[in-house]
């Protein structure tokens, strides 16, 4: 066994070497372009995804697709890890202003089959539409363990979804394939290869890039951080050089958002540090506007997961505003609510969220299942996924109560709007 396990190590450092001797050259980033042009007013809009009661949903994304629909994916099933997970999707249309059925994209039997290896466990899908239009879905599996023995599926589909290519594994690691994770949302180089923040959880935790060309082969790997508590990069890409990452504080010290940057298109990264952002070990999202501003959602707060909000720099990260709090539940969680009290509640930020609900019993119902335990009822807001369209919207989704997931739309006037006021009032010296 000594000897097996020797030469197992032997071949992966061998084959991690060639892989190293064989790295393709860096290419500059390419920011997000907005091609069409945005004439709507300053809005913001709110709604939910699916209002079907039951399911534990969570970890959503989004992507753009060609049409300028969008399409949504999460996690369903009776709780995290269990083995009737699956991935779910659904598509918004942004002229109707309405989200159709949720469907079901792949599932755990399906996965397992398709590998010719036992799946224990799903989670975390993200998504990316390529240069040549091919969506390419990630998503996370489990053979063996928790977490950490985690690695990454992949899928594609040539028509936007409606149908998708049999699940493969992405080698992303010489030596067994495993824990290796997704959450972060993907962006592109210039020469059309897609960079896919990942992050590793086993013995120390710690965030990574992933190089991958249009076909999602796996052309590079680089390591973002070399301690042991940044998990889920996001990285916010300003030009061709300059990009920041933030990450989720895994744990230990204090509880801020770890932010690292580059200025020569990520062939050299800055040391992680603490950003003054706080952060209770939950994830980030954030993307970099065309005028250099950046935006991020979060739950700022250090403990917990019941505030959740909208912030900006314009400063590359050194400095944060609160340009909007999209959830508060800090004053009523801390009152610990019953469960006749905390179903009211949930029912009426459900019928506030979306105007086209008439009856919320859906909402307290699953919530309740999902967020009460004994005597204590809590609420959660969560895994925000940030995105900005080619008209120059920002659109969010986020996990809402483990039951839900919430979508908000942010038209491009509100954003420029909202930056103008808040940073006016920076520089006036009225907000600190």
């Amino acid at each position: 066994m000594r000897w097996l396990l020797l030469g197992l190590t032997l071949v992966a450092f061998i084959a991690g070497f060639a892989k190293a001797l064989n790295r393709p050259p860096p290419v500059p980033f390419k920011p997000p372009l907005i091609t069409t042009q945005d004439n709507a007013s300053p809005t913001l809009r709110t709604r939910f995804v699916s209002t079907s009661a039951g399911p534990h949903r969570h970890a959503p994304s989004l992507v753009e697709l060609s049409d300028g629909r969008l399409r949504a994916f999460w996690f369903s099933g009776s709780r995290e890890g269990g083995s009737d997970v699956e991935i779910r999707s659904a598509v918004f249309d942004p002229r109707s202003g309405q989200w159709g059925a949720e469907q079901t994209v792949i599932d755990r039997p399906r996965t397992q089959r398709a590998l010719l290896r036992y799946v224990k466990k799903l989670g975390n899908p993200v998504a990316e539409r390529a240069a040549d239009g091919t969506l390419h879905l990630y998503y996370v599996t489990v053979s063996l363990g928790g977490w950490a023995g985690s690695s990454i599926t992949a899928m594609s589909s040539t028509d936007d979804g409606a149908t998708w290519s049999a699940p493969r594994r992405l080698v992303t690691s010489p030596f067994i394939n495993i824990s290796t994770l997704v959450k972060g949302a993907p962006f592109h180089y210039a020469d059309g290869s897609i960079g896919l923040p990942v992050y590793h959880e086993f013995i120390g935790k710690f965030g990574e890039l992933l190089r991958l060309d249009g076909h999602g082969t796996v052309l590079d790997k680089q390591r973002l951080t070399h301690d042991r508590w940044a998990l889920q990069p996001v990285v916010l890409v300003r030009d061709g050089e300059n990009a920041l990452v933030l990450m989720r504080h895994g744990e230990g010290g204090l509880n801020r958002v770890i932010g690292s940057s580059t200025a020569d298109g990520g062939r050299h990264w800055t040391a992680p540090a603490n950003t003054e952002l706080a952060n209770p070990n939950a994830a980030v999202a954030g993307v970099a506007l065309p005028g250099g501003e950046l935006l991020a959602v979060l739950n700022n707060i250090e403990a917990n997961r019941d505030a959740l909000s909208l912030v900006a720099s314009n400063d590359g990260g050194a400095t944060w505003r609160t340009l909007y709090t999209l959830e508060d539940q800090l004053a009523f969680s801390q009152r610990q609510p019953d469960r006749a009290t905390y179903a009211a509640a949930v029912e009426a930020q459900a019928l506030a969220t979306d105007a086209g609900l008439v009856d919320a019993t859906a909402f307290a119902t699953s919530s309740v299942e999902h967020m009460c335990a004994a005597q204590r009822c809590n609420f959660e807001f969560s895994y925000p996924y940030l995105v900005l369209t080619a008209g120059g919207d920002a659109q969010l989704v986020y996990t809402w109560n483990r039951s839900f997931i919430k979508h908000v739309e942010f038209s491009r006037a509100w954003i420029e709007r909202s930056l103008k006021e808040t940073f006016k009032e920076r520089a006036n010296g009225q907000l600190h």
